[in-house]
């Protein structure tokens, strides 16, 4: 596990900014194929997720989301998924749906590595084998999965980020208007470039060309500073940082399949 602490994106006046939790409701009634899964991880904490069951061997696509968004906002999206061939496993942040405790960086990326080192549990509690495993970010969730395959030594088949970004506090600069003069990147930061530098791992960026949040620059920066081999960046004209799923479905989709070897969407 990382023992790397993340000091200054810990502070509040950050965490204000990185962070927007919302709790879950209660979920007690599921579709078969929905299970709600705990993890275990620091402190004697528990993160909340959902798994969205395409098959019991389909590839599974362990999932870190936004930093708005919880697990169960997935029960809409989860479907592109699965019509895919793909079993969709989303975890929660600290402090988000049914996690215990509150958000941190640190416990971010600690709790990202944990989760993927007891992945292995989750699908047997749930009754699944996957013939393979990818992991995949979204915005602020790309710090997670960038952990992941950064320090994966196996068991991992491919990256894919989605509206990610590459330079900690200009991010956090646009959205949070929030000035942090004495903080640089390669030692306060998440470190994104730095980390896609270790990860030989089949790759595929997707970002928007009109994302304001999160420029498309930044999605080349990380398509540049990767030593993959297989690697893909889909630039999808007209998406921004909160529609690219939906206006450039197609490609969205047909990108993550194409990775995945699994069948292409027909709509």
């Amino acid at each position: 596990m990382t023992d790397k602490r993340y000091d200054v994106l810990d502070r509040p006046e950050v965490l204000g900014v990185l962070f927007y939790p919302r709790r879950d409701f209660d979920e007690s009634h599921l579709p078969a194929d929905v299970h709600l899964v705990r993890i275990p991880v620091d402190d004697g904490n528990m993160l909340g997720g959902k798994v969205y069951v395409a098959a019991q061997t389909a590839p599974v696509i362990l999932f870190f989301h936004g930093n708005g968004e919880i697990a169960s906002d997935y029960d809409t999206i989860a479907s592109f998924y699965t019509e895919l061939g793909l079993t969709l496993v989303v975890v929660d942040y600290r402090g988000y749906g049914a996690s215990d405790g509150s958000p941190t960086a640190t416990a971010l990326v600690r709790d990202a590595l944990t989760t993927f080192e007891r992945i292995g549990d989750v699908f047997a509690e749930v009754g699944i084998q996957p013939e393979r495993l990818y992991v995949m970010g979204r915005s602020l969730g790309s710090a997670a999965a960038l952990e992941v395959a950064s320090r994966a030594t196996g068991g991992l088949d491919g990256l894919i980020l989605e509206s990610g970004f590459a330079y900690t506090f200009p991010l956090i600069e646009r959205i949070g208007f929030l000035q942090l003069p004495d903080a640089y990147e390669q030692k306060d930061g998440f470190g994104n470039l730095e980390k896609i530098d270790r990860v030989t791992l089949p790759t595929l960026i997707i970002h928007g060309e009109r994302d304001w949040i999160i420029p498309i620059g930044d999605a080349r920066a990380l398509y540049e500073a990767s030593p993959a081999t297989n690697k893909k960046l889909v630039s999808v004209p007209g998406a921004g940082h909160n529609d690219l799923m939906m206006i450039g479905r197609r490609a969205y989709f047909g990108a993550i399949a194409e990775l995945c070897g699994t069948a292409p969407q027909s709509a």
